[in-house]
C-alpha cells in the first residue's frame, strides 16, 4: 500500500496548503504531528491509524486546555482530589458513596451533595474533588465560601446590580458554597435580604446541582439565616433531591498538628541526648 504520508503523486503546493490550514485552524499539535510522521516511514499502515496519529495530539492539547480553563474559571483554592483523600482516618465515612459521586451522576441527575461535620474533617477536600472532577468533565463549576458569596451579594444591593450578581451562582453547572456557618458579620448583613434563598430556590427549580458544606447542624440553619421559615424551605429543597454526608470523626488538621509537635518534641529530645 502507498504510504499515506507520502506527497511524491501530489502538487508540490499541497503540503503548505495543508499547512496552512492547519495555522488557520489553530491546529498546532496536529501540525508538528504531521511533520513528524510526513519524516517517519508509514509503509503498510493503515489509513485511518496514520489520521489517528495526526488528531491524537491534539485532541489532549484541547481537552487540557479546556481543563485548564474550566479549573481558572471554577475559583477553586486548590486542587483535590480523592486520590489524595485518607479514609483509613474517617472509617465512619461511607467510601462507597463517595466513590459513586465522583462519577457526577448526581449532577446529571440534579442532585445535590450535602457534606456536613465538624472543621477538619475533610467536608472541603471531598467537596473540591468533586468540583475537579466537574472541570474534567467539561462543566461549568464555582467554588465559593458562604462568607465571599453573602459579601459580593450584599455588596450588589448597594450598587443595584444584585441580578448581575447572582448569575454566577445561579447558573453554574455545579455550585459549591463551602464552610457555611463560620461566617459572622457577612451573615447578619445579609440574612435580612434573603440572599442564600435567590441562589438555592432558582437552581433546585432548574434542577441544578450544588455542594454544600456547612460546619453546623441542619437544625440550627434557622438561628444561622436568623429565619426559621426561610430556613425550612432552604432545607426542604436541598435534601428532597440530595445525598447527605454526615462525617462525625477527628479533625485532620488536629491529627497533622499533633504528629508535628510530637516530631519536633523529639528532636529536641535527640539534640539534649
Amino acid at each position: 500500500m502507498t504510504s499515506a504520508a507520502s506527497t511524491q503523486t501530489h502538487p508540490p503546493d499541497l503540503l503548505q496548503q495543508i499547512q496552512d490550514a492547519l495555522e488557520a485552524l489553530k491546529l498546532p499539535e496536529m501540525h508538528k504531528a504531521l511533520l513528524a510522521a510526513l519524516g517517519s516511514p508509514t509503509s503498510g499502515e493503515d489509513r485511518l491509524a496514520w489520521l489517528w496519529r495526526l488528531l491524537e495530539p491534539q485532541l489532549h492539547r484541547r481537552i487540557e486546555s479546556r481543563f485548564e480553563r474550566r479549573v481558572r474559571e471554577s475559583h477553586l483554592p486548590a486542587r483535590k482530589t480523592l486520590a489524595e483523600f485518607d479514609f483509613a482516618f474517617q472509617p465512619g465515612l461511607d467510601r462507597e458513596l463517595v466513590t459513586e459521586l465522583a462519577t457526577l451522576r448526581f449532577a446529571n441527575q440534579g442532585k445535590n451533595v450535602l457534606l456536613a461535620g465538624m472543621s477538619g474533617t475533610g467536608k472541603s477536600h471531598i467537596g473540591m474533588a468533586l468540583c475537579l472532577n466537574g472541570c474534567s468533565s467539561n462543566r461549568r463549576v464555582l467554588y465559593t465560601t458562604s462568607a465571599g458569596m453573602l459579601a459580593e451579594l450584599n455588596a450588589s444591593l448597594a450598587d443595584g446590580t444584585l441580578e448581575q450578581a447572582l448569575k454566577p451562582y445561579v447558573n453554574a453547572d455545579l455550585l459549591m458554597i463551602d464552610e457555611i456557618g463560620l461566617e459572622q458579620v457577612e451573615r447578619k448583613d445579609a440574612c435580612r435580604s434573603g440572599l442564600m434563598q435567590k441562589v438555592i430556590l432558582p437552581r433546585y427549580n432548574e434542577n441544578r446541582s450544588s455542594i454544600i458544606t456547612s460546619n453546623i447542624e441542619w437544625a440550627a440553619w434557622g438561628d444561622y439565616l436568623d429565619d426559621h421559615l426561610g430556613a425550612t424551605a432552604l432545607i426542604d429543597r436541598l435534601l428532597h433531591r440530595s445525598h447527605v454526608i454526615v462525617i462525625n470523626g477527628p479533625s485532620w488538621r488536629d491529627h497533622v498538628h499533633q504528629q508535628e509537635v510530637e516530631a519536633s518534641s523529639k528532636t529536641k529530645k535527640g539534640g539534649q541526648a
